[in-house]
């Protein structure tokens, strides 16, 4: 969208963080805001925040790993302003470093439960509604260059939340209205309440961040990246995968035989004749 203003913006995790600096962006620009996040007290303090700098804010509790609390949320969001927009998809949760085999079952799924599910429900709810509405919105998935590379002492099931969170947002581009934008958001390292307390005066000033993404928002682009250094790890990736292709699986003269694409469309085909 070249423009919010007088769009309605609902950010979950917009309490602090990217999400708020985000906000502040979007307010800038005009737009009505819906602040979510777990804690209620904070949601007050952010929303109380953007009013003193002019701007049209409300807020609301939401764990977006409840369905219920999504569903709720979204009610708050047409309740308050006749509508809504725009749904940035910010809430996420970290993980404490541990090798992959010995990370206990129930941490895995807390992540999951927010990192992934908690971003699946808000883009079912969120989505179906602006598809009813039928104009003009958006969904913006904030991912991580944890999405394209790997980073190992970060912990690989927060790699895995957001490795799937990039998989669903790619697929869902393609099958949403053409009315409907969907963004992948990727941050790096910025400064933020989930990686201050390990990372302080080495992260990317939220501000700083959120000033070199939100253009690429109102731009239209899929993949809303910054760290520039991220394109070594994700070289250094593709590189390997290139490199087992060629000399496992070369390409020769029809090979698109056994595309999956192309044989998913064949399907498609056959399904719908």
């Amino acid at each position: 969208m070249k423009t919010y203003r007088d769009k309605v913006v609902v950010i979950t995790g917009g309490a602090t963080g990217i999400g708020f600096s985000f906000a502040k962006r979007f307010g800038a620009d005009g737009a009505k805001l819906v602040i979510a996040s777990r804690r209620k007290d904070k949601v007050d303090e952010a929303v109380q925040a953007l009013r003193d700098m002019g701007y049209q804010a409300v807020g609301t509790a939401c764990d977006v790993s409840e369905l219920s609390q999504v569903e709720a949320l979204a009610d708050f969001a047409w309740e308050s302003w006749g509508r809504a927009d725009v749904i940035m998809n910010n809430a996420g949760i970290a993980q404490r470093p541990t090798p992959i085999i010995a990370t206990a079952p129930e941490d895995v799924e807390r992540v999951m439960r927010t990192n992934y599910f908690g971003v699946w429900y808000c883009c079912h709810v969120f989505g179906k509604r602006f598809i009813e509405q039928g104009t003009p919105a958006a969904i913006y998935n904030v991912g991580s260059e944890n999405s394209l590379a790997n980073f190992v002492f970060i912990a690989g099931t927060y790699e895995a939340s957001k490795h799937a969170l990039h998989a669903m947002t790619d697929a869902m581009r393609e099958e949403v209205p053409d009315f409907i934008e969907v963004s992948f958001v990727v941050p790096g390292f910025v400064s933020s309440e989930m990686t201050d307390p390990f990372g302080k005066g080495l992260t990317m000033d939220t501000d700083r961040y959120t000033g070199i993404a939100f253009p690429q928002l109102q731009a239209g682009e899929f993949y809303v990246v910054s760290h520039a250094y991220n394109m070594k790890r994700i070289d250094d990736r593709y590189q390997e995968i290139s490199a087992a292709y060629a000399k496992y699986a070369p390409r020769y003269e029809g090979d698109d035989e056994f595309d999956a694409r192309s044989l998913m469309a064949k399907i498609r085909a056959r399904m719908q004749g």
